[in-house]
């Protein structure tokens, strides 16, 4: 089985208990720069609101703590994308990934062809801004969710996503990549505490007065895929400037916190209550301890990918070098990836809407005919 696999799709190799052997990617051959050519392949699933999109990318360094896992840094390098909402577009269309990243963490520089909806350094259009925060799944980029922000951003949000480096292959400016150095598992509490550290200094670099940004500090959410959605919610109870918490598909790694979370949360999962999918037992111990406004959802159609781009790309592309098809079902349900993801957005962009905006709607008020696949759980 791919190596590749063991990298990327690290949390549900220890949630299924497969055994999995073999060289890490650090011993691998760094992949050759692939010169970067206009995107020709798949268009990404349009956004769903009514502005442009502009992107850019941050370049981060903590220096107040040394880095996690590879110590002798004597600091933390981060990797972060911005999405917001565009008075025009730049003209330059935003590249999903690299055909170099591409190629290092899927074997193939076919993913480098993939389009976007977002253009690069767009003009922002002017105003204060909620910020939404995400965080991706253990060994997986940043990028895998790309169709999240950019309908986020054509609904007026500001959107950060961020690579928690060396837990997937993160690509630093002049093309220079790191390895995963900690793909081995699921990860544990540790990774949770190195995301949480991580996502509140993107939040000191965001709301910054030196950032230029115009982010309305007192509507900031986290969400995140698989122990992204665990970091989001240890976020919320940890910083004070987060006001809302999403975990898609992410088993709680830490213990209960001393003190209840009142803030909103919203737990989605997949194959609910299924051995293979949502963490049930795990998020109904936990249930109790969320004692603010709170969702619960399941897509028994679903599967532990399809709340990132993940599932899409599954379906666009060979992939089969890194996901054995044996594993499709745990991994995609038997729902498209293009309704898993009007899914996903509807759902997250109606939770925001509510808990950041104040705007009235009815989707999570319980079961919707437009979304028949997503139950309201009760523990």
């Amino acid at each position: 089985m791919s190596q590749r696999f063991v990298r990327l799709f690290a949390p549900l190799v220890a949630l299924l208990g497969l055994l999995l052997a073999g060289a890490p990617f650090a011993a691998a051959a760094p992949a050759r720069p692939v010169p970067r050519t206009a995107p020709t392949g798949p268009e990404l699933p349009a956004p769903t609101g009514g502005h442009q999109v502009g992107t850019r990318t941050l370049y981060l360094k903590d220096t107040s703590r040394p880095d996690p896992w590879k110590p002798d840094t004597g600091y933390r390098e981060l990797m972060a994308t911005l999405w917001y909402p565009a008075l025009f577009p730049s003209g330059r269309e935003a590249p999903f990934m690299s055909a170099q990243l591409s190629a290092a963490a899927f074997g193939t520089d076919a993913l480098g062809t993939v389009r976007t909806h977002a253009t690069v350094n767009a003009v922002p259009l002017p105003g204060r801004r909620p910020l939404a925060v995400l965080s991706p799944g253990f060994g997986m980029s940043r990028v895998s969710l790309t169709a999240l922000a950019e309908d986020l951003a054509s609904k007026g949000y500001l959107v950060a996503a961020l690579d928690h480096t060396y837990e997937a292959v993160v690509e630093f400016p002049g093309g220079r990549l790191e390895p995963c150095l900690n793909c081995t598992g699921q990860g544990g509490p540790d990774v949770v505490r190195s995301r949480v550290k991580d996502i509140r200094f993107l939040l000191d670099q965001l709301t910054a007065p030196r950032s230029g940004l115009q982010v309305d500090c007192s509507r900031i959410a986290v969400i995140g895929h698989a122990v992204g959605g665990t970091s989001a919610v240890e976020t919320a109870g940890e910083d004070p400037r987060v006001a809302a918490a999403v975990n898609l598909e992410g088993t709680f790694l830490t213990p209960p916190p001393a003190q209840p979370l009142g803030r909103p949360v919203l737990l989605v999962g997949a194959q609910w209550p299924t051995a293979g999918g949502t963490p049930a037992a795990n998020w109904a111990d936990r249930w109790s301890v969320l004692t603010g406004w709170k969702r619960w959802l399941s897509v028994p159609t679903a599967g532990h990918m399809s709340f990132s781009d993940a599932h899409w790309l599954y379906e666009h592309f060979d992939l089969t070098q890194v996901i054995p098809p044996v594993l499709k079902p745990a991994l995609f349900g038997t729902v498209s990836g293009e309704r898993a993801t009007a899914i996903t957005r509807a759902y997250v962009g109606a939770f925001l809407d509510r808990q950041l905006r104040g705007l009235p709607g009815t989707l999570l008020d319980g079961p919707s005919a437009a979304f028949p696949e997503v139950g309201f759980v009760q523990p």
